[in-house]
């Protein structure tokens, strides 16, 4: 049973939440041949201040914390 975990930074709304899930689904079917019941998929959210790129948190980024 394939699991699949995606890191995203918080905020995104649910409808967005649950085409990734989707999304990530149909990719596992057609690419492992596995049937959907099969797949697990797991959403991490991160707060911006907790999620860094080039030294610099994206809560600092965009301006905010």
């Amino acid at each position: 049973m394939p699991i699949i975990t995606a890191n995203i930074l918080s905020g995104r709304p649910d409808n967005q939440k649950r085409e990734l899930i989707r999304s990530l689904t149909d990719a596992a079917v057609h690419a492992l041949n596995v049937q959907p019941g099969q797949v697990r998929i797991i959403i991490n959210e991160v707060a911006p201040e907790h999620w860094g790129v080039g030294g610099v948190s994206k809560a600092d980024q965009e301006g905010g914390a």
